[in-house]
Parts: C-alpha cells; sequence; structure tokens
C-alpha cells in the first residue's frame, strides 16, 4: 500500500493531490503498467490500466479527491484521452506550488506567474504545429494500417554508437528511401518510406546526390512553420531564415525555391502516430474510418462531398470470453441477447423484417419525460381478488397486438425492457431488443424510414420501419461470452452508416481495459481530423515548454523588474515588485514540472534504466537548444536529420523504421489548463481556510498524519 507523510502545518490540499498523482505515474508514456487495486473490507481486487479506472476504484472521499476526480472525469467525458497528462501534471504542479511556498512567495504571485506561463508556452509551442489535410482523397489506394509494420513503442528510439558504419552507396539509398528523425533522447531514428513529405524530390531527378545536398533540400522542405507571433517579447530571437505568413496560423519558408510546408497528407501515417504504442486498438479505428468512408461514398453515390469521420456512428460491443484473433469492425449494429432469442434469429435472419424504435423503456408503468400525473383522480376496484400483475398482463396483449397487427418482428428500445413482454414477444416470434443508444436509433430511423414513438401504443403504419436484417454474428460457443447463456446478434439495413466494433479476449479483467483503449485511439483520430492539426509527438512540445519557461526566467534574472509590469497589470507597486524578484523562481518550478513530466515519460518508454539517465538526455537537448538561438527550431531540425550516423545493432541487425509520434492540440493543451487551474484552485482555498491548533500548541509528531492510497 503507498502511504505519504501529510504535514498538517502545510497546505494539505496541495500534499493530496501530490499522493494522488503519484499513484498514476506508470499510466503516462507507451509503455503502460497495469494495477491491481485491492478491497481489504471485501477481499476483492480490480485490475486496472488507465487513470479514470483508477479514480473509480480509490476512495476520495476528501474535497480535494473529489476536485480530482471530477476534473479528471471532465476531460475523459470531453475527449476521452489526456488524462493520464492531466494526472501528472497536477502532481507535479501541486509538488512546485508548494516548493515556491517553502521559499515565501506569496500566493498571489504564484497564481498569476504560472498561469502567463502556461499561456506562453501553449503560445510557444504552436510552431509544433502540422496541417493535416486530405487525408482522405487516396484513402482507397494508400497502405491500409493494417499493413504497416508498427513498433509497439512508437516513441522508442535506437540507441547510438555501434560501429554500422554505411558505404557511400549505402548512404544515398539510405537517403533517398526515408527519412531520419531525433528523438527527445538525441538518438536518430529511420522512418518508413510511407511516412513522406508532401514536397517530394522530382522523380526525373536521377544524377547522384551527396549527403550534404541531400541534408539541404531536406532541411528546405522540412523546417514547419514558427509561430505568427513574430513581434511578441517571448519571440524577440532572430532567425537564419526568412519566413512569411499562410493562412490558418502557419508559416512557411522563403527560399530560391518555390515555398514548401511539411504537413501530414496520409491517413496511415496519422494513424500510427497517434497510436502511441496501442497498434491493435488503432488498426481497429482504421477499419471502422474505412468502413465508414465506404459506407458514405456508396449513399452519396458519384457526389463530391467532404467526408466527416462521424465517432458517434462506432459503437464496441465487448465479448470477454472469446480470443483476442476474434475481434473485428462490422458494418451495422452487433448487440448481445439471451440464448433464449438464438432460435428466434436463426428463423429471422432469411428475411427482412419490419421494426419499430422506442425512445423510452418499454414497460407498462414508463411515462414519458414532462408527463404530469392527472390530479384529484383516486381508482377504486370493486373486486378485492384483482391481482397486483393484471395491469401489467392487460397492458402486455395490448402491446403484442399492436406488432402482431403491424407486422413487427424487431422492436429496438432506447430504456429497459418488460421480461413478461420479451417472453412473449419471443414466443410469437418477435425480437425485443432493450438498452439501445440513441445514435443507434436514429440511424436506423433514417435508413429504414421509421419514426421513434414514446409508446407502443401509438405505432401507426407510418411509424414502422422496413428492410432491416437479423442475422447471428458468428458462430460461438453458447456459454464463451462471460461465462453465461448470450449471443451476439447482428442488425443492418442498406444505406445504415453505422459501425460496430466487435473486441474480444480471453480474460473477462481485460475487457474494460481494451475498451477504453480503442475508445482512446478513436478520439485521438477523431480530433486530429476534427481540427485539420497535430503536434509533433514524443515529448517535443514539453521540452519545447520547458527550454521556454527556463529562457523566461533567465530573462527575468537578466532585467529585473524592467517587463514586470507586462505580466501583472493594475497591480499595487509593491506585488510588482516583489514580482520582479519572484518571478524566476516561480518560472523554475513550474518549469520542473515540465521536467519531472519528461523524466517519466523517457523512463516509460524503456529505454533509460534511471532518472539520471533521462534527466542527463533532457539537459543535453535543453542546452542544444539554447545554443542554436531558436528552441522551436533547433526541435524541428531534429525531427528532419538524415539517417547519416552510426546506428547500433544492439536492438537490431537491420535499419528498424520508427515512425514519428503526433498528440492531439486541444485535449493535449485542455489537460494542462485544468491541471494548473486545479492546483491553484486547491492552492488559494487553502491559503483562506484555517485548520487545527496553532503550530506552537502541538508537538511535532502530532502535526504530522498519513494519507493512505
Amino acid at each position: 500500500m503507498d502511504c505519504r507523510v501529510i504535514n498538517k502545518r502545510r497546505h494539505t490540499g496541495l500534499q493530496q493531490l501530490s499522493s494522488f498523482a503519484e499513484t498514476g505515474r506508470t499510466f503516462l508514456g507507451p509503455v503502460k503498467s497495469s494495477k491491481f487495486i485491492i478491497d481489504e473490507e471485501r477481499h476483492e481486487s480490480v485490475l486496472i490500466s488507465s487513470t479514470v479506472r483508477l479514480l473509480e476504484s480509490l476512495d476520495l472521499t476528501s474535497a480535494v479527491g473529489q476536485l480530482l476526480s471530477e476534473a479528471i472525469q471532465a476531460q475523459n467525458n470531453t475527449y476521452r484521452t489526456g488524462t493520464s497528462t492531466l494526472l501528472f501534471l497536477v502532481g507535479a504542479w501541486s509538488s512546485a506550488a508548494e516548493e515556491c511556498l517553502h521559499l515565501g512567495v506569496p500566493i498571489s504571485l504564484i497564481v498569476s506567474v504560472m498561469s502567463e506561463g502556461l499561456n506562453s508556452c501553449i503560445e510557444e509551442v504552436e510552431s509544433l504545429q502540422v496541417p493535416v489535410h486530405s487525408v482522405y482523397d487516396h484513402i482507397d489506394s494508400t497502405e491500409t494500417f493494417s499493413g504497416l509494420s508498427v513498433s509497439l513503442y512508437p516513441s522508442l528510439q535506437i540507441p547510438s554508437g555501434t560501429g554500422l558504419v554505411h558505404k557511400e552507396h549505402d548512404l544515398k539509398d539510405v537517403a533517398s528511401q526515408s527519412l531520419a528523425f531525433c528523438s527527445l533522447s538525441g538518438r536518430l531514428v529511420k522512418s518508413p518510406q510511407l511516412f513522406r513529405l508532401q514536397a517530394k524530390f522530382e522523380a526525373d531527378e536521377n544524377t547522384s546526390r551527396t549527403p550534404q545536398t541531400l541534408k539541404n533540400n531536406l532541411l528546405a522542405d522540412t523546417h514547419c512553420r514558427k509561430s505568427v507571433l513574430t513581434h511578441s517579447r517571448h519571440f524577440s530571437r532572430t532567425d537564419r531564415h526568412q519566413w512569411i505568413s499562410k493562412s490558418g496560423g502557419f508559416l512557411e519558408q522563403l527560399s530560391a525555391a518555390a515555398p514548401k510546408t511539411y504537413r501530414c497528407s496520409d491517413l496511415a501515417e496519422l494513424e500510427v502516430g497517434l497510436s502511441h504504442g496501442d497498434p491493435s486498438s488503432m488498426r481497429l479505428v482504421d477499419e471502422a474510418v474505412r468502413l465508414q468512408h465506404q459506407n458514405a461514398g456508396t449513399q452519396r453515390g458519384s457526389r463530391t462531398v467532404l467526408f466527416p469521420f462521424d465517432i458517434s456512428r462506432i459503437f464496441t460491443c465487448c465479448l470477454p470470453g472469446l480470443p483476442d484473433t476474434l475481434s473485428c469492425v462490422c458494418p451495422g449494429y452487433i448487440t448481445v441477447v439471451s440464448m433464449s432469442s438464438a432460435n428466434l434469429v436463426k428463423e429471422l435472419q432469411n428475411q427482412l423484417v419490419r421494426v419499430v424504435l422506442v425512445e423510452g423503456d418499454l414497460t407498462e408503468n414508463y411515462r414519458h419525460l414532462g408527463f404530469n400525473k392527472p390530479a384529484n383522480i383516486k381508482t377504486v376496484s370493486e373486486s378485492v381478488k384483482v391481482q397486483q400483475d393484471s395491469s401489467e398482463e392487460l397492458w402486455t396483449d395490448h402491446v403484442l397486438r399492436v406488432l402482431i397487427k403491424f407486422n413487427v418482428n424487431l422492436v429496438l428500445a432506447r430504456g429497459n425492457v418488460s421480461e413478461h413482454l420479451a417472453e412473449k414477444c419471443t414466443n410469437s416470434k418477435r425480437l425485443v431488443i432493450g438498452s439501445v443508444h440513441d445514435s443507434v436509433l436514429q440511424a436506423f430511423a433514417e435508413a429504414s424510414g421509421a419514426a421513434q414513438v414514446a409508446y407502443l401504443t401509438h405505432v401507426n403504419e407510418n411509424c414502422v420501419g422496413s428492410g432491416v436484417s437479423v442475422t447471428m454474428w458468428r458462430s460461438v460457443p453458447s456459454d464463451a461470452v462471460d461465462g453465461i447463456s448470450r449471443t451476439a446478434v447482428m442488425l443492418k439495413t442498406e444505406g445504415m452508416n453505422l459501425v460496430t466494433v466487435v473486441l474480444t479476449s480471453p480474460v473477462t479483467a481485460q475487457m474494460q481495459t481494451k475498451e477504453d483503449r480503442f475508445w482512446t485511439c478513436a478520439s485521438r483520430l477523431y480530433y486530429a481530423l476534427k481540427e485539420q492539426k497535430v503536434f509533433l509527438g514524443g515529448g517535443a512540445v514539453e521540452i519545447l515548454c520547458l527550454a521556454h519557461l527556463q529562457s523566461l526566467a533567465g530573462q527575468s534574472v537578466n532585467k529585473g523588474d524592467q517587463d514586470s509590469s507586462g505580466w501583472l497589470h493594475n497591480t499595487s507597486s509593491w506585488l510588482a515588485s516583489s514580482a520582479a524578484l519572484y518571478r524566476p523562481t516561480v518560472l523554475k518550478c513550474l518549469a520542473d514540472g515540465w521536467h519531472s513530466y519528461l523524466s517519466t515519460l523517457l523512463r516509460n518508454t524503456a529505454v533509460y534504466s534511471s532518472d539520471s539517465e533521462a534527466a542527463t538526455s533532457i539537459q543535453c537537448h535543453l542546452q542544444n537548444a539554447a545554443d542554436s538561438g531558436s528552441p522551436s527550431s533547433y526541435i524541428l531540425n531534429e525531427y528532419s536529420k538524415l539517417n547519416s550516423v552510426i546506428l547500433n545493432s544492439g536492438i537490431s541487425d537491420k535499419l528498424e523504421p520508427i515512425p514519428r509520434v503526433y498528440d492531439v492540440v486541444t485535449p493535449k493543451i485542455e489537460a494542462w489548463r485544468r491541471a494548473l487551474d486545479l492546483v491553484l484552485l486547491v492552492l488559494q482555498t487553502d491559503s483562506e481556510i484555517i485548520t487545527g491548533l496553532a503550530h506552537t500548541q502541538k508537538s511535532s509528531q502530532e502535526a504530522e498524519g498519513f494519507l493512505f492510497l
């Protein structure tokens, strides 16, 4: 059991945040470690592999725990990604705020400088955004995600120093076929040919080229744009290159040749970059996207319409107890029904059935939202022998007569279904399925022509849809699905753009984790396509933030209070003078949070064996970035180097391709904002609450407690 000493004489809220965040360190990065949460009272255990499931399993009864849980849930409900980053930064910046308090920094300055520092970082990392355009133009002809050789750890870097030297003709082959990228570890790796630039080398240039010529051409092609805030005080550095503004906030380089920019225009490249060490889940997402695109093209015919990836029309069906190899993507809607309905499904699978859609519960006592029960009406029964369930029996018979009248063989309900009604419908060759999502009902309504109704007794001919096929998903053992008698059925109709991802696992405890990881990958791809931009990943934006904050802190030390008014507006002279003194300290503490994040990220890539080794690599890059005069340009150059150095053969005898890593923009930035907002909220709340006796009236032992996790 993890525990941490809580010093009651200090800000307990910040210490609690740090303690909670410490439990989620292993969820950061591509190599995640699962945890067992053990309930000592019930003697039960739960296997969890994500931040959301971790907080659901912990006892967060304290006010700080509730605030942390709400922040994580808000991030997950909105983006379904970024929760691990949020949790880690909450802990890192809580420790940073504690350090500032220990150094005597006023709380108002901690809040102001940290907020301005994060906003400045968000502006700075705009230079690392990569535009995403036209990824669907060649979706039918490009190589699919399934055909790619994806590394399990996409940010894993190949160590250098192996003595594997290339001859001149080998260098030409490598340079012409692939690009090399340098990770945060400073080690060069080769990217596959699939990850190409939009501005390629001309095909008719068959003359031999020297490595230096290739390098110059490649840097001109891949030198990504800087932030458009060229007149900001944070961007006063001068660069060797000239830039012109482009629409959408991107810049491109001026040169003698035509201006060229780097962009991601290949769906497979984007998916590999966003998989973050989970190729199996992203492979399913890729199949779902391509199936949606195919269905949309069939519906639109020859019309040219922009295809949007609609994540609301993708659903998951979890079938624990089956082999992993059965996981697949299918058109239509797949769900689980009881084995008692299996024979009925087999009878219906050779015909097109009529369907009714119910937007509420399919029970006798269900009333729609806003229903007002008549007042001052009392029902009196003349017979004392009337049984309690007589009203439900009458309702069931009425519903069954309606279904028979309109020849309805399939009923889909959003809410719960009466067991008595379901049994009677099964006996009369009618299938009733409950707990159907709103989007599924809407998809069936659009494709079959049905209209959703609140009560089955209100059904008329205009409400009934047609042309729905009902089939068994595949033949599986009756007790294989979660050990109980259930089977999977597939419902679909022509023209319905609905996709179901079937997730299977022989280990029931891993089923929730598998579903969470699929939705995380799907959400990353969805927001990347929606925003049409991504960040360079693998810690690139975080190390730029770290370098930027260190630069700002150094400027504050050199300039004194010259520009403190730019950070704190309308403040007193005392606060302004204090800002000049404490601003470098606060910025340094904020940067320490990024440093801790990067160190943990590198450790969780299974490359570095210790924190000191990871810290050394980070410091090396920070020094190189500072010496370059432009950290953003340095990072972009590191991503565009040629693979013309000695590689380590300790991992592989071949030059293994390791793809570029991408991050989504808005979910990442919102995770940063939520983390800092939570820390500052707890900081300011703690400062206004007086708890316990004065420390002079307590012994040192009485002033300390323990927080158990």
